[in-house]
């Protein structure tokens, strides 16, 4: 029988759904009282304390994507714990970024909020467009959220290139290219998608030197995390229309708290008062939605399904690596 436990508890209707996923030899439990038997703890955050009282813990499951930095710090005192996480929403944040490509690509923005006041004026000038068919996209982190993209914006006519730490045997390396590479491929990107996690490699991975290596008048979508663009160069690569335009669900500033949440600016530039750049407040994941629940549930249930037939659960994370 393998025990595992959720500290926060999902919706009963979302409890529901993994129940009827799960093997019988499951049992799930929720709750702030830990049982003191559990062998997977399902939690993003944990104490220290959680952590010393479950002498059965085998594993924890992280049930989102990425490794919160704290959980990172702390699991590395526990090294006979498996740490894992969820990848459910990497469709879902792929159509973030294509969203956030083709709103900024064709100004959808600034058209809409003047229309909205009645004002046809646009319908009648020349609005500057990026055409994608033809163009090539350069996607930083071509693992899953990567490929989806690379696969759809393939179809719609572009040629795609891709960077990723580790290359893998059947990669193309016409196609995908270590990250050593990433300055060599830049001028090439008419289009720079960015699908990383933070890790202490990615910490501005892209700055000034490499914004200012891409073609003048491309294109920069960020769905990874804010802090591996460096937000001074991001700014000034934008302002000075170096960049034609971006697309940015992810930032370097975030609420405290709920009070918090209706007046912090996401970053100390004032993006907010750039028309070519599209702003959403980290919602590429989309969570919350039954949709996405229930895909977040079906996640769960492969990765605890695999214990009981003996095999590994996936996505373990790498401390090391951080993701």
């Amino acid at each position: 029988m393998i025990f595992a436990h959720f500290i926060s508890a999902p919706q009963i209707e979302h409890q529901l759904h993994l129940r009827q996923k799960l093997h019988q030899n499951i049992t799930i439990t929720t709750g702030e009282r830990i049982p003191p038997a559990t062998h997977v703890l399902i939690a993003g955050r944990l104490t220290r304390d959680d952590l010393i009282a479950l002498p059965e813990l085998k594993s924890v499951l992280i049930p989102f994507a990425g490794l919160p930095t704290e959980t990172g710090v702390l699991m590395r005192d526990f090294p006979q714990v498996s740490i894992h996480n969820l990848h459910h929403n990497a469709v879902i944040t792929a159509e973030m970024a294509l969203a956030l490509l083709l709103a900024a690509a064709r100004q959808l923005v600034p058209i809409d909020r003047e229309f909205r006041k009645h004002d046809w004026t646009l319908r009648y000038q020349t609005v500057p467009t990026i055409i994608l068919d033809g163009k090539t996209a350069l996607i930083v982190g071509y693992g899953e959220i990567g490929r989806h993209i690379g696969k759809v914006l393939g179809a719609m006519g572009m040629k795609i290139l891709g960077v990723r730490r580790s290359v893998q045997p059947d990669d193309d390396p016409e196609q995908v290219f270590p990250i050593d590479r990433l300055q060599d491929v830049l001028p090439r990107a008419d289009v720079l998608i960015v699908c990383v996690p933070a890790t202490p490699d990615t910490d501005n991975l892209i700055g000034e030197t490499e914004l200012r290596l891409m073609p003048r008048g491309g294109l920069l979508v960020n769905v990874g995390r804010g802090a591996v663009i460096e937000q001074k160069a991001l700014y000034e690569a934008l302002k000075d229309g170096h960049l034609y335009g971006a697309g940015l669900d992810v930032w370097y500033s975030y609420p405290t708290d709920v009070e918090s949440r209706k007046h912090t600016p996401p970053s100390e530039f004032p993006f907010h008062e750039l028309a070519n750049v599209v702003m959403s407040p980290h919602r590429g994941g989309a969570g919350g939605t039954d949709e996405v629940e229930y895909r977040r549930m079906d996640a769960i249930a492969e990765s605890l399904n695999a214990l009981v037939t003996d095999q590994t659960m996936p996505h373990r994370v790498n401390l090391d690596r951080g993701y």
